[in-house]
């Protein structure tokens, strides 16, 4: 009994607590709807409050925004009515104007009919003019026409030739003075040997016995000479002297110094002449391409090929009318290298340019080219600037220059040859260059004379005063000029003298 009361009271309990919070729940809810419902309508009064204001407040900006407009039109229609205003103004301005303009149309289209009759009157008039013009002249319109264009024609030339003189005169003056003070100073800055080495051609022998032992049994050493050195040894009746003839300069340099050694060891015979012979010729080799790395090393330049290097070195063997060629070049290239810099060109391809200028002397070839087309070709191949290639081509005018690191190289190569002592020429080319010289002025038509004098370096001719006047005086100084330019070959420059004068002669009896 007793578990069952444990048992039946604890669910009661269980039963009555739950009932309890039940009824509370129900409270509580009845109470929260309540609360719900007064907040709810607290709400849509205070909605309808605010309605009311924003409706309010709505109606008042409405007016606002209303007497803005309203403002706004009546502002735009009093700029409307100035605007009418002043474009009723400026019609009548129009208007006005218009009839002033169709007024004074009139009276133009009045004036033009005035002046074409004036013109007319003065057409007939000078037409009348005209005819007695001819009447008392003897000419016609035509050729009196033609009289005056002729007169303004010469005169025209006669001024523009004397306007060209002057031009020409004040343009060489001042080329002349600039070109004078780069050449001052670059002859002041160059220090280079001056030489004039000439390649020897013959042999001295102790003596007149010593040529029968170059001879040899039937012939049989100067041929083994004559073969390995492949020169020319001429023994004739020069007295104690062996001329050794080749257009090689290093063949011919090897052939003297192997007949040098020879006559000085005074064992001569074919052994000891091949002997003898290779022996120099790498002593010879060995020369030529020290040579050639020495003026490298003296001017600075670099990355020579060692075919440009062997090529330079054997210009140390050729001269040019006396002048040492490898000499020459080193000092066309210190020369160029100064104009360069006083120019404001490629100091080193001007220098590089300028020595590599004759390497077409030094190549072994079997053409018919010149040296010029031979060095070219030769910079090609050994991968020098295009603007090397130029200067070389075109330092004789074998071909046109096209920089200006080209005619640095030619002035350069005029200023070596020409100076006092660097080159030497035979009398007969020399008398022959003077006879040239004359015959080209005297062929041209109204020179009287001709003299060569300053030993070739001026000419001076006297032309006939009645045909040849001082326009045409010019004009024939620079054709013969020209013309001297293109037929011959000299060193430096050559100045032509035109002298045009009147000589009136009277004798006092």
């Amino acid at each position: 009994m007793q578990l069952i009361l444990y048992i039946i009271l604890p669910l009661i309990g269980l039963i009555l607590g739950w009932i309890i919070r039940w009824l509370y729940a129900r409270v509580q809810l009845s109470s929260s709807e309540q609360k719900a419902e007064r907040i709810k309508q607290d709400a849509v009064k205070e909605a309808e409050a605010r309605k009311k204001e924003l409706f309010l407040e709505a109606k008042d900006q409405l007016l606002r925004e209303r007497n803005q407009q309203e403002k706004d039109f009546r502002e735009r229609r009093s700029e409307l009515q100035r605007f009418e205003r002043r474009l009723l103004q400026k019609e009548d301005n129009l208007d006005s104007k218009i009839n002033m303009l169709e007024k004074q149309s009139q009276a133009i289209t009045d004036r033009e009919r005035y002046l074409e009759k004036k013109e007319d009157a003065l057409e007939e008039q000078e037409k009348e003019w005209q005819r007695k013009l001819e009447e008392v002249s003897g000419l016609s319109a035509s050729d009196a026409k033609k009289l005056i264009m002729d007169s303004l024609e010469n005169e025209a030339k006669h001024d523009a030739q004397a306007l060209l003189n002057k031009i020409e005169q004040e343009a060489q003056l001042s080329a002349e003075k600039k070109a004078r003070e780069i050449l001052v100073a670059t002859i002041q800055r160059i220090a280079t040997d001056v030489s004039s080495e000439v390649t020897i051609a013959s042999v001295s022998l102790p003596s007149d016995e010593m040529k029968g032992r170059i001879i040899g049994r039937e012939g049989r050493n100067i041929r083994t000479l004559e073969t390995l050195t492949g020169v020319d040894v001429i023994i004739d009746d020069t007295p104690e002297a062996v001329v050794i003839s080749c257009f090689d300069p290093v063949r011919k340099e090897i052939a003297r110094v192997s007949l040098e050694r020879l006559i000085m060891d005074g064992r001569i015979h074919p052994a000891r002449i091949e002997e003898i012979v290779q022996k120099v010729k790498k002593e010879i080799n060995q020369t030529v391409f020290e040579e050639g790395e020495k003026v490298l090393f003296d001017l600075g330049i670099h990355n020579m090929s060692p075919e440009g290097i062997r090529a330079l070195g054997r210009l140390h063997f050729r001269t040019s009318y006396g002048q040492n060629v490898l000499q020459h070049s080193k000092e066309v290239a210190i020369i160029a290298s100064l104009i360069a810099a006083e120019v404001g060109a490629n100091r080193m391809i001007t220098r590089r340019a300028a020595l590599l200028h004759d390497i077409g002397k030094g190549i072994e070839t079997n053409g018919d080219g010149n040296h010029a087309e031979i060095g070219m070709d030769a910079a090609k191949k050994i991968g020098e600037d295009a603007r090397v290639i130029n200067a070389i081509g075109s330092h004789h005018n074998d071909i046109e220059p096209s920089c200006i690191e080209s005619v640095i190289v030619q002035i350069a190569d005029a200023i070596s040859a020409a100076r006092p002592g660097a080159r030497r020429e035979t009398i007969d080319n020399y008398i022959k260059r003077l006879e040239n010289l004359e015959k080209i002025a005297i062929d041209f038509p109204g020179v009287d004379k001709a003299y060569a004098i300053q030993a070739g370096r001026e000419l001076r001719i006297l032309v006939n005063n009645e045909a040849v006047n001082d326009e045409q005086a010019s004009e024939l100084c620079k054709t013969i000029a020209k013309k001297i330019e293109s037929e011959l070959r000299y060193p430096g420059r050559i100045r032509v003298t035109i002298i045009r004068e009147t000589r009136i002669v009277e004798y006092a009896r």
